[in-house]
């Protein structure tokens, strides 16, 4: 007696919801993308708590006729492609053709669409469809989903809290209005705005709607390109960063995706310009030939292949850090006020009881999403573009004053006040040295009065032996020492006198731990990362005015004098105007 039976279309559209609809924001991600299919350039996106009770995405694009919008809730439906071919030129965001199936088999959609002045409404409940008629002849396409996984509880059971569900959705909804700044996209919660942005086409002003003034103040602008491919964008400047790398969006060809080599390339090149646990606020465009990259992953087309990666990732790393690299990069130390944005003011879960439009009818006057800083905004960054083409210097003369606490320098000039770091000064001063000095194949070295022996376990002694070139190769004499030992007659001269011991053996350590993947730059790196720490000034070390003139001096010679090697800030600026505006003598004769 045969087993094995074909699923029923419901049946298998609830388990294919299970991939494709995975939360309130995978119900939002391909409608919007339906929406912008369709050639919308319009688009709004209302949620009822979070979207847990409703979900509605208004448009106006071109709409469907009364057989295409019964036909599109089938499972393998599309308007996207027609033949195997067309998955390698893919020019939409969707084509599975499983999106509407599913969503309709897990929740009650409404759908009223209009074609030739002809409007259609579809009723759907639980995957069954129950009503077609004729409905309002407007513009576009109109879709809500409500009551999603209403008829799957062990899945509303694991749905996650508005605030959660909500932040997802707006997260989305930032990064596709990033991809699409020629789009005026709309979302709000409760009739409570979140994001809106103008469609003007200007990526900077989108970044100010989601960031704010101080981060879209402090962007730089990208373009590069090689025989593969074109990017462009902005990224942030090495002071702004965040705790996750969530921020770095990444687009290619206009769809939006996650790749861990881009992400890592991008770091990587603000590295020692930034903490390593903080990650830069990245928009990049990448455009592409359709037929090298692979966006038929997985369901959520988030995931992407590219054929030749190795020539994207050289072209962003070089792209971003010829960007940062060269610039004054001093942090100020008084910030601009930030005016309160949407996504700052609007995240109340609890509906007011106030009468609102209907949603379709709900106007979006172009003057209230122009921001009165954009202009200001733009005047600064170019301010500073031209001034870094004509800059003479990295970090301008200053001379020390004083010294707060044993540990921070306080300089001034014409310009203004300074306050510099003097353990991470040192720091820098140290690393750029030694950096300097290991990657020179003329390398002195000095006898040890005392040779040093090192004990290791046999797996440790293993792997030291397989790479005891590197270290012979930067002029230490280290010979095989008994079982499992290791004696060490000579080190590199650009080793201090002070600590010569602990300096041997980290550096012994460390090419133990990085046996894997060896690359002598990044074993270079992290030596000198490790000693120009260990030997900078302390904290709370009192020096003499002699000793902070000779530091700065040596600093203002640095390829990067703003960062020690971990990426803290060595100095930190207080323009004169800065300092009368906390002082509050703004105004005032600064005479009196």
């Amino acid at each position: 007696m045969a087993v094995i039976k074909v699923m029923d279309e419901l049946l298998a559209n609830k388990i294919a919801a299970g991939e494709v609809v995975e939360r309130c924001a995978s119900v939002v991600k391909e409608l919007v993308e339906n929406s912008i299919d369709a050639k919308s350039t319009e688009i709004k996106v209302f949620l009822e708590d979070a979207g847990t009770r409703e979900i509605k995405v208004v448009d106006n694009g071109k709409g469907m006729d009364a057989t295409d919008a019964v036909l599109a809730f089938s499972r393998h439906a599309t308007s996207k492609i027609d033949d195997e071919e067309d998955l390698f030129r893919l020019q939409t965001l969707g084509f599975r053709g499983e999106a509407l199936a599913s969503i309709a088999s897990v929740s009650k959609v409404e759908l009223k669409t209009c074609q030739e002045d002809i409007g259609t409404l579809v009723l759907i409940n639980g995957g069954k469809l129950l009503k077609v008629d004729r409905g309002d002849a407007r513009v576009g396409t109109s879709m809500s989903v409500s009551e999603l996984f209403y008829n799957t509880p062990a899945r509303l059971k694991h749905m996650k809290s508005l605030y959660t569900e909500l932040s997802s959705i707006t997260d989305y909804m930032n990064k596709l209005a990033l991809s699409k700044p020629n789009i005026r996209f709309l979302l709000s919660n409760n009739d409570n705005i979140i994001l809106r942005t103008d469609g003007s086409g200007n990526l900077l002003k989108v970044i100010q709607s989601i960031y704010g003034n101080n981060v879209a103040r402090k962007m730089i602008r990208i373009e590069n390109e090689n025989a593969d491919y074109v990017i462009s964008g902005y990224i942030s400047l090495p002071e702004i960063h965040r705790s996750s790398r969530n921020n770095m969006v990444t687009i290619v060809n206009g769809r939006i995706v996650r790749n861990y080599e881009i992400n890592k390339a991008i770091n990587e090149a603000y590295h020692s310009y930034k903490p390593d646990n903080r990650y830069p606020i990245t928009v990049i465009n990448i455009e592409v030939d359709p037929s090298v990259i692979d966006v038929n992953i997985h369901p959520t087309k988030m995931d992407i292949k590219f054929s030749k990666m190795d020539s994207l990732i050289d072209l962003i790393s070089k792209t971003v850090t010829s960007a940062i690299t060269g610039r004054t990069l001093l942090v100020e130390g008084v910030k601009k006020e930030e005016k309160p944005k949407y996504e700052n003011m609007m995240l109340n879960l609890e509906r007011h009881g106030s009468s609102v439009k209907e949603p379709e009818e709900i106007e979006l006057p172009l003057d209230t999403l122009v921001t009165n800083d954009f202009e200001e905004i733009e005047s600064d960054i170019k301010e500073r573009e031209e001034y870094e083409k004509t800059k003479e210097e990295l970090m301008p003369e200053m001379w020390p004053v004083g010294l707060v606490h044993g540990t921070y320098i306080v300089a001034q000039n014409e310009k203004g006040m300074y306050l510099i770091d003097e353990h991470a000064a040192k720091e820098r001063c140290n690393y750029e040295r030694f950096m300097k000095q290991m990657g020179s194949p003329t390398l002195a070295s000095t006898a040890l009065l005392f040779p040093i022996m090192i004990e290791l376990s046999n797996e440790e002694f293993i792997i030291l032996k397989e790479n005891l070139d590197i270290l012979r190769n930067l002029k230490f004499k280290i010979e095989e020492f008994g079982i499992n030992s290791v004696i060490v007659k000579e080190h590199p001269a650009w080793i201090p006198s002070s600590n010569v011991d602990w300096d041997i053996r980290k550096i012994i350590e460390t090419v133990i731990n990085t046996q894997k993947e060896f690359s002598i730059e990044k074993f270079n790196e992290k030596v000198a990362t490790m000693m120009s720490c260990k030997h900078a000034i302390r904290a709370n070390t009192n020096i003499t005015l002699d000793d902070m003139e000779a530091l700065i001096e040596d600093l203002r010679k640095c390829k990067n004098p703003f960062n020690c090697p971990h990426g803290r800030p060595t100095t930190i600026f207080y323009s004169n105007y800065d300092l009368e505006k906390l002082f509050k003598r703004t105004g005032f004769d600064l005479k009196k």
